[in-house]
C-alpha cells in the first residue's frame, strides 16, 4: 500500500507541473529590456506577483484579510504573524507564495518549516521544491534554482543561495545555517494535533520545543519572519499561545460575523452549506469557526421519554430566545414549548435553528394549532425584542394565519447567561427531573439543541439560544406555580375553546 501511495502522489506532482506550465506559457520573443520592466512591474505588486508565478495556487482574486496580511508580512523582516484561518482561506498557499517571493528577490535566505511531524513538516515543503525545480516562469525570470548535489524532499538549496529546511515536532533544528546565515524565515503550520491538546503539558511541551529549540536558531542581531497558520483546534493548543506571542494575529473563520463568506471569490454560500450540512456543529465550529468545543463540561447528556398529553399540564409556556440578526447563518433562534407534571419539568416541543424572522413566529402558531385550546399557553419572547419591527411582522403572520398571537415580552432582567443555565438547569438534568419529549429525538431542531446543551461552558463560544430558551420557560413555569411542588396538579379540563386566541 505505501509503495502503491508513493507512486501515486509522484504521478500527481507531474500532473501538477504539467497543469502548472501549461497555464504559465513564457513569452521566449521578450527582450531584455521589455523581461527587466515586466519583472519590475510584477515585484511592485505582491498580488500581481503570485498571480503571475502560481496560476495553480492563485484560483481566486484575494479577500481583503488576505492583502492586509500578506502586506504586513512583506514590509516587515522582523515580525511575527498568527493566521489562525478556517481551512479553505489558503493559510499555507499564501505563506508559500510569500516566501518564495522574498527567496527570489533576495530578502530572506534561509527558512525552516515545521509541523507536528517529520512527514508533515516535508510534506508542506514539497510544493517548494517542486516550484523550485519545474516553474518554467520562475526559472525564465529569475534562474535555475536546482543545486544538485544539495537537493533533498527534507532539505535543499537554491543556486542563488537560499536554503529550505523541514523539521518535525521535537527533532533537533539547533544549529541549522546557511553559510553563516541562521534562519531568517521560520514557518510553523498545522502544528498543534487532536492528540496533544487532549493533554495540558503535551502543549506546554511542544510550546517549550517551538521557543527553545525552534525560534531559539535565530540569530539576535539579523531580522526573523515567523509566521503560524493553523486553526484554534482546543481551548489550550500551541496556536493560542502563538496568538499571544505575535506581532499581528488575525481569527477569520469560514463565515464572518453577519454569516457571509470570508472569501465569497472562492467560497460560495452554497458551497459552504454544502460543506456544513455533512458534518456535525461540533465539528463545524472547530475546523470552520476557530471554535473548538469540548462536550460534556456541564451537561454529559438529555433525557428523553414519553411526555404527557397537553391536557394533564395545568399550563405551558412557549418561551422564544430569538437571535438578534435575521438570517440563515447568523445565532440560532430557539422555541420551547415546556410544562411540569408533579415534580418534573417536560419539553414538549423543541425549534432550534438559524432562520428568519417569520419562520420563528410561524413556530408560535404551530403551537397554537396543536395544542388547539386543551392547555392555557403562555407566550413568551426574551426582553426587549419586542419592537416596532416585530410588531409589524406579527401582524402580517396573525394574517397569514388567520389567528391572534398572544405574545409577550419577558420583563426580568436577566443575569449572565452561562451561569443562569448552569445553576437552574444542571440540577434538574443530572436528577432526571428535565425530560425532552422522546419524539423529537430524530429531528434536526433536537440535535440543535442537544449539540449546544452539551457543548455549554463558561469559556466555549458555541451557541446557546437553545438552552437559554429552555431556562427561560423553566424559569417562567416556577414563577407562576407554587414554591411547594405538592401542590402542582394536573389540568383536568380537557376542553379549551379552540378559537379563543
Amino acid at each position: 500500500m505505501a509503495k502503491y501511495s508513493t507512486k501515486q502522489a509522484e504521478v500527481d506532482w507531474d500532473e501538477f507541473v504539467l497543469n502548472m506550465n501549461r497555464n504559465a506559457p513564457v513569452n521566449l520573443n521578450e527582450t531584455g529590456a521589455e523581461k527587466r520592466k515586466r519583472i519590475a512591474d510584477l515585484e511592485a505588486n505582491h498580488e500581481k506577483w503570485f498571480k503571475y508565478y502560481f496560476p495553480n495556487y492563485y484560483t481566486s482574486e484575494p479577500a481583503n484579510f488576505h492583502k492586509r496580511s500578506t502586506k504586513r508580512v512583506m514590509s516587515n523582516a522582523e515580525w511575527v504573524e498568527a493566521r489562525a484561518w478556517s481551512r479553505e482561506l489558503s493559510k499555507s498557499g499564501r505563506t508559500m507564495m510569500e516566501a518564495l517571493k522574498l527567496s527570489l528577490t533576495g530578502k530572506k535566505f534561509n527558512w525552516i518549516l515545521t509541523s507536528n511531524s517529520k512527514d508533515n513538516a516535508e510534506r508542506l515543503l514539497k510544493p517548494y521544491k517542486v516550484i523550485l525545480e519545474s516553474n518554467n516562469r520562475i526559472i525564465n525570470d529569475y534562474g535555475v534554482q536546482v543545486k544538485h548535489g544539495s537537493w533533498t524532499d527534507s532539505e535543499f538549496i537554491t543556486r542563488k543561495g537560499v536554503a529550505f529546511r523541514a523539521v518535525g515536532k521535537g527533532q533537533s533544528p539547533r544549529g541549522s545555517r546557511n553559510d553563516a546565515k541562521r534562519p531568517d524565515g521560520l514557518i510553523i503550520d498545522d502544528f498543534d494535533t487532536d492528540e496533544s491538546c487532549r493533554n495540558p503539558e503535551r502543549v506546554e511541551q511542544d510550546w517549550d520545543w517551538l521557543e527553545r529549540a525552534f525560534y531559539a536558531t535565530r540569530s539576535i542581531s539579523n531580522p526573523l519572519l515567523v509566521i503560524f497558520c493553523g486553526n484554534i483546534i482546543a481551548e489550550h493548543c500551541c496556536m493560542k499561545k502563538a496568538i499571544e506571542m505575535a506581532d499581528k494575529s488575525e481569527i477569520i473563520n469560514i463565515r464572518d460575523k453577519e454569516g457571509k463568506s470570508t472569501w465569497p471569490q472562492k467560497n460560495t454560500e452554497a458551497n459552504i452549506d454544502r460543506v456544513l450540512s455533512k458534518i456535525s456543529y461540533n465539528a463545524a465550529q472547530g475546523e470552520y469557526f476557530n471554535n473548538p468545543i469540548t462536550q460534556g463540561k456541564v451537561f454529559n447528556k438529555l433525557h428523553y421519554k414519553k411526555v404527557q398529553p397537553f391536557s394533564r399540564y395545568k399550563f405551558l409556556v412557549a418561551y422564544t430566545d430569538p437571535s438578534y440578526k435575521s438570517g440563515k447563518k447568523n445565532d440560532f433562534k430557539a422555541t420551547v414549548l415546556a410544562g411540569r407534571y408533579k415534580n418534573e419539568y417536560h419539553i414538549l416541543k423543541v425549534f432550534c435553528e438559524q432562520t428568519t424572522v417569520a419562520n420563528m413566529l410561524n413556530w408560535q402558531y404551530q403551537i397554537l394549532q396543536e395544542v388547539n385550546g386543551r392547555c392555557p399557553v403562555f407566550f413568551l419572547i426574551e426582553w426587549p425584542w419586542i419592537d416596532e419591527t416585530l410588531k409589524m411582522e406579527i401582524e402580517k403572520a396573525n394574517e397569514r394565519h388567520k389567528l391572534t398571537l398572544p405574545l409577550k415580552a419577558d420583563p426580568r432582567t436577566k443575569p449572565d447567561k452561562f451561569y443562569r443555565i448552569e445553576s437552574l438547569l444542571e440540577p434538574l438534568n443530572r436528577n432526571e427531573k428535565l425530560w425532552f419529549n422522546e419524539k423529537l429525538l430524530p429531528s434536526e431542531h433536537m440535535k440543535n439543541m442537544q449539540a449546544q446543551f452539551l457543548a455549554l461552558s463558561p469559556t466555549s463560544r458555541a451557541h446557546d439560544d437553545g438552552p437559554d430558551a429552555v431556562e427561560g420557560a423553566i424559569f417562567s413555569i416556577n414563577s407562576k406555580t407554587s414554591a411547594d411542588p405538592g401542590k402542582i396538579e394536573t389540568n383536568r379540563n380537557t376542553y379549551r375553546n379552540p378559537n379563543r386566541y
